[in-house]
């Protein structure tokens, strides 16, 4: 008896792409799980004020979702592999429900820690870069780069989205109410991943958009967690992980360390008011969406190491000038600062994924997301000493000048990245062995 399988009967014909509504919907899972780390900016003062908790034991539960947010995104890029996109990225959007509830309750510090620096930091972790690099890399083979950064670019748009109503809801109704908002919007997405969201093409017995052959979908991994620690104890061994890290680190802490929870309050210190300065982050998130689809199409045409110098050279000169420009009013000037600084914002991920894939082959997802984990750790130092920095000299100065030098450092890091490894990063695709060893493919 002949087996009637959707990979024999070969692709269906279809007029219009599953591939870009899978897109759609992973865009808007994006955008409702990166609207929990626009918050910590606009919870410090109301927390501080409520409990009279210093703000450095804030930034540490902040920090700790950060970190936890890096940890978990390279074992959910495994976990995806072992039990399909729809069921992790359902799972996790629970957890970031009963995070919210939690958060709401709580009367000590350390459960704002273990609330929204654990729970909401898994969660949201497990639908971070990780799941749009395996979104894309499933679904599409031409237009990567292109989906690659405008899915990347949705996690600073949805700041956009909903930070100007949350510090406006914080600020008439109180910061309950607003975190409330995001759980009820995390339920919704629940239902649309349920209903619209599928693993692999091969599941609709379609091709990957692009592709002129049809693809089986891969076997399942059976140790994803074994997996993903394998990848690591041999990537870390290449001094490409470690120059792609490290400065990957230094766009964490001058991004979601620094501007995502430190420039409300900074600015508020200036006179200028939580809704304005909300305001002006959420107009980085819509920089941020236009440069790094930008950056994406870039990456699909020019060597991604240069554009990272240039990136990370642009963002240290304007951090450099920020504490010169920064007032208590939204004028010309700090509004061109936010445009440009929005444009770098995110746009470093197309070419630090395509590197990652350059470099680690069949297992750059999951380079990319011990990558991206260091990314996180460098995200939650700088939200641990910007709190601290504040507490003890009542200003962020000294901040602003320190993100600005790591970010050359970074810049010189990425270029030495360009002349050292010109050779290899463009060679055979590779999986790593049981040994650790990469195995040419």
């Amino acid at each position: 008896m002949p087996n009637d399988t959707a990979s024999q009967r070969g692709p269906a014909p279809v007029l219009f792409h599953r591939a870009w509504a899978i897109a759609v919907i992973a865009c808007l899972t994006i955008v409702a799980a990166a609207a929990f780390a626009a918050m910590p900016g606009i919870l410090i003062d109301p927390l501080h004020t409520e409990y009279q908790w210093s703000r450095g034991s804030i930034g540490i539960a902040a920090s700790v979702n950060m970190i936890v947010y890096g940890l978990i995104a390279p074992f959910a890029a495994a976990l995806m592999d072992r039990f399909g996109i729809r069921r992790v990225a359902l799972v996790a959007m629970l957890v970031i429900v009963v995070g919210a509830g939690l958060t709401t309750v709580m009367t000590d510090v350390w459960q704002l820690t273990l609330y929204w620096g654990l729970l909401i930091g898994a969660g949201t972790g497990s639908l971070s870069m990780t799941f749009a690099a395996t979104v894309a890399g499933n679904w599409f083979v031409e237009r990567r780069g292109l989906v690659i950064g405008a899915l990347t670019g949705s996690s600073a748009f949805g700041q956009l989205v909903f930070l100007p109503a949350l510090a406006w809801i914080v600020d008439n109704q109180g910061w309950r109410p607003a975190i409330v908002t995001l759980a009820l919007t995390a339920g919704t997405m629940m239902v649309l991943i349920a209903l619209i969201l599928r693993d692999h093409p091969a599941d609709l017995g379609q091709r990957p958009y692009g592709a002129t052959e049809f693809v089986e979908r891969p076997k399942a991994d059976q140790g994803a967690a074994r997996r993903t620690l394998r990848v690591l104890h041999s990537s870390v061994r290449s001094r490409r992980f470690w120059l792609l890290a490290g400065a990957f680190a230094v766009c964490g802490a001058t991004t979601n360390g620094i501007m995502w929870t430190h420039f409300v309050p900074a600015a508020q210190d200036q006179g200028m008011s939580v809704t304005v300065a909300a305001s002006l982050v959420s107009m980085i998130g819509v920089f941020a969406l236009v440069g790094t689809v930008l950056s994406g199409w870039l990456t699909d045409r020019f060597d991604p190491r240069l554009l990272l110098v240039g990136y990370y050279g642009g963002r240290a000169l304007l951090l450099a000038a920020l504490p010169a420009l920064l007032g208590p009013d939204a004028g010309v000037v700090i509004v061109s600062w936010v445009v440009m600084f929005g444009l770098l914002d995110v746009a470093t991920v197309p070419p630090t994924i395509l590197l990652c894939r350059r470099a680690f082959g069949a297992d750059g997802a999951i380079v990319f997301g011990w990558v991206n984990a260091v990314h996180q750790v460098g995200a939650g130092a700088m939200a641990v000493f910007g709190g601290f920095t504040r507490d003890v000299t009542g200003g962020y100065g000294p901040v602003w000048m320190l993100a600005a030098a790591l970010c050359g450092v970074a810049a010189v890091a990425v270029f030495s990245f360009a002349r050292a490894d010109e050779s290899a990063v463009d060679g055979p695709t590779a999986r790593t062995t049981p040994s650790g060893e990469p195995e040419k493919v």
